[in-house]
């Protein structure tokens, strides 16, 4: 059957060993059952399964394998969509095909499938330059004259393979016939020509499976040659056939590893030095061949120019090299080099001026909801609005990440205050990135010059905790005083040993139970997280998760101690106890991707959906209720339970409490300590509990430290309590048998 090219993606998220796994290895051993089957069988003989219809098996687990990473990214991202779109449309022209055979050989020179074999062709080309255009964007000449060369390179050797091709094809025939005959090969010279250019750039990234793609592509394009150079011989079950179904899960493999299956490696790519060789080399092979054969004039013309392009004058390359050693790719402002090279001759100058640090608010959740691509146009368009605030020579530089560094000359403390405002105000207004308009603001620390210092590092330091102070505070900006030292410098230190015990595994989880204040019986735990500090001690939430949330940390402590609660409830049940485990969820963990996540943690572990309550903050709700209440309305309908935590202390919600999706609520310590000989504290939290019980909801209260506390909550109708009178948070080792002499009132 006649088949097409292939290409293919990029994006984020994580791949598990699970249906796509699974689909994966299936659509392999297809593969390679199909190509044995072509390769045992009688050539002469056309077997409609194992030639045919197994063809069509491979190819629609590859659109499976597609679809599934479409799905991950919430068909958000087009290069996941136009590789889909490809290998769909090229499944489609074989399915086609394989129809419309009705026992012959082949359907001849062209019929209705060549339409989907080519369209496969520009949907591929368009994912590669959807590649092309995110990964070129801010990378200098030097980078960019690399990648021509490799793209002729390729070009030239594409076309000096074509010149057979080219000349049977447009020997005979109908004009249809001979457009369709070269239109393939031709096509495939545009995508090896794009795939040149790609892997012979230093700066660019093809995704994690590239390889793949290459090898794939290959075997695709050697198949096209094959079949031009032997048209009037081909038929249906000829091993041709295998290069393009081989090429087809090519592309889905890319797809699926694009889409996030390979989380966390960066891909390599090639070797620095091989690309550039290996196209000097390729072009050098073609001009020697033309220069003994009769070859085509595009390929000398393709070859000449690539030689050409390579040797650019070397002083002229580096003195490019250098400037984009010293420039930030992403946003083509200065980078940290740039910064520590320049700042230091203007401190050695004298004179005042004064370092800011910038660090943008809560960031990380752009990433986390939308997608780095979109992180990364807001870092673009934030690093245009800063420089329209910067003097001509004043230094303004991306350190990485979302920070931002700004070196101002020649201001006192009221200039370099009226600098951070105007900065902070360029933000005031919502930044537009296609559909979506994001809010942004930002942190700044700044340190004086000379008052702070005359020594960059020094300067960078002060900035930092000045920029930790602002955070902290949510002042926008803070000039760092001597009186932040002690305090901001122990805060960065947390924050660096934070990130040192997220990877040292310093961190353990205690339970502490919720007990139905009637009779005492168990009816769940609650996960409580503390930090086995190497030189402080066992250090209670308090003391890290306002720094870890400030840092951006949250999201990995969280899946953290979501991953370990729902193992410990593994073992639990495999023990005979059937317990729920509740977890506090902070609002930058509520996230779109997090019901994915949490039904992947829960069927890895065999634990049931019901058996995990999340706990969310009533201020978390409350300041984003759309699209806090939308994804807990999908972790609900999967069956987990969800609790609105350290209630009455955030907004006044009680309006909300009817449409919020919630099973639980719990009353804060405060309301319960306050019921202490204040009888309106108690008429206060009895209201609260039947306002909770009209509604659905179950009412926990926390602080239950004395039984005249427990009696009056009781009274008053209160389901459940948690309290170091009913029961301490227990280390992991210790709740098994607890629970087991106390027993569960109710399983999961």
């Amino acid at each position: 059957m006649r088949r097409d090219t292939p290409l293919a993606v990029d994006t984020r998220r994580g791949g598990r060993w699970d249906a796509t796994r699974v689909l994966t290895a299936g659509m392999v051993i297809l593969l390679v059952v199909y190509t044995a089957g072509l390769l045992l069988g009688d050539p002469d003989r056309f077997e409609p399964f194992s030639d045919g219809w197994l063809c069509i098996l491979t190819e629609l687990a590859a659109v499976a394998l597609c679809i599934g990473a479409a799905v991950r990214t919430r068909f958000s991202d087009p290069q996941i969509l136009l590789g889909t779109g490809a290998v769909i449309a090229y499944t489609t022209g074989d399915a086609y095909y394989a129809a419309s055979l009705d026992g012959a050989d082949s359907l001849g020179f062209t019929s209705l499938a060549d339409i989907p074999y080519l369209a496969f062709y520009p949907l591929m080309l368009g994912s590669l330059a959807i590649v092309l255009v995110r990964k070129l964007r801010g990378l200098m000449w030097p980078v960019l004259l690399d990648s021509l060369v490799g793209a002729l390179a390729a070009a030239s050797l594409m076309a000096l393979m074509l010149a057979p091709i080219l000349q049977t094809g447009t020997a005979g025939g109908t004009f249809v016939e001979v457009a369709v005959t070269v239109a393939y090969p031709l096509l495939d010279l545009l995508v090896v020509t794009a795939v040149g250019g790609v892997l012979a750039s230093k700066g660019l990234d093809m995704g994690p499976r590239w390889p793949v793609l290459i090898a794939g592509m290959i075997l695709f394009s050697a198949s096209d040659v094959a079949y031009a150079l032997g048209i009037e011989d081909y038929s249906s079950g000829s091993i041709i056939d295998a290069g393009w179904v081989a090429g087809v899960v090519a592309v889905a493999a890319w797809v699926d590893g694009a889409a996030g299956t390979g989380q966390g490696r960066r891909s390599r790519g090639v070797p620095e030095l091989a690309a550039p060789l290996v196209s000097t080399a390729s072009a050098l092979a073609v001009l020697v061949i033309g220069s003994r054969l009769d070859i085509p004039l595009l390929a000398v013309v393709f070859a000449a120019t690539s030689l050409g392009l390579a040797s650019v004058p070397l002083a002229f390359r580096n003195r490019m090299l250098v400037s984009l050693a010293r420039t930030d790719e992403l946003t083509g402002l200065p980078n940290r080099r740039a910064l520590l090279t320049d700042v230091p001759d203007r401190l050695a100058e004298g004179g005042t001026g004064a370092l800011f640090i910038v660090d943008l608010d809560r960031f990380k959740h752009v990433n986390d909801a939308l997608g780095h691509d979109v992180g990364d146009a807001l870092l673009v368009q934030v690093g245009r609005r800063f420089r329209r605030q910067v003097r001509p020579g004043d230094l303004l530089a991306r350190l990485g990440g979302d920070e931002f560094a700004v070196f101002v000359s020649g201001v006192t403390e009221d200039g370099a205050v009226a600098a951070a405002r105007r900065l902070g105000a360029e933000l005031a207004g919502p930044v537009e990135l296609g559909t979506s308009s994001l809010q942004v603001s930002a942190s700044i620390g700044i340190a004086l010059t000379p008052r702070d210092g005359t020594d960059l590092s020094l300067l960078m330091r002060k900035a930092d905790i000045a920029m930790f102070r602002a955070k902290a505070q949510r002042t926008g900006f803070h000039v760092y005083d001597t009186t932040d030292d002690d305090d901001g410098e122990l805060r960065l230190r947390t924050v660096q040993e934070i990130r040192a015990a997220l990877a040292e595994d310093q961190f353990e989880l205690h339970y502490q139970p919720k007990v139905r204040l009637a009779d005492h019986e168990v009816i769940g735990v609650e996960a409580l997280v503390r930090w086995n500090h190497p030189t402080r001690g066992q250090l209670p939430p308090s003391a890290f998760l306002p720094l870890a949330e400030e840092a951006g940390l949250m999201p990995q402590l969280s899946a953290l101690v979501l991953r370990r609660a729902v193992r410990r409830v593994s073992r639990w049940r495999a023990e005979g106890l059937d317990v729920i485990v509740a977890v506090n969820m902070s609002g930058s963990c509520i996230l779109p991707c997090l019901p994915h996540d949490i039904a992947g943690l829960l069927e890895r572990h065999d634990v049931p959906a019901s058996c995990l309550m999340l706990e969310i903050t009533e201020d978390v709700l409350m300041s984003t209720p759309t699209g806090t209440a939308g994804i807990l309305a999908r972790l609900r309908a999967a069956g987990v339970q969800i609790s609105i935590d350290d209630f009455g202390t955030g907004y006044s919600s009680l309006a909300y409490l009817r449409d919020l999706p919630v099973d639980e609520l719990k009353l804060d310590r405060s309301f319960v300590t306050a019921m202490e000989g204040d009888p309106r504290a108690g008429a206060l939290v009895g209201s609260i509990i039947d306002l909770a019980h009209s509604l659905g909801l179950r009412v926990v209260a926390e602080g239950v430290n004395g039984e005249q506390t427990r009696e009056e909550l009781l009274t008053r109708g209160c389901d459940f309590g948690q309290g170091f009178h009913l029961a301490m948070p227990l280390p992991a080792s210790e709740v098994g048998p607890w629970l087991a002499a106390r027993g569960v009132a109710a399983g999961c």
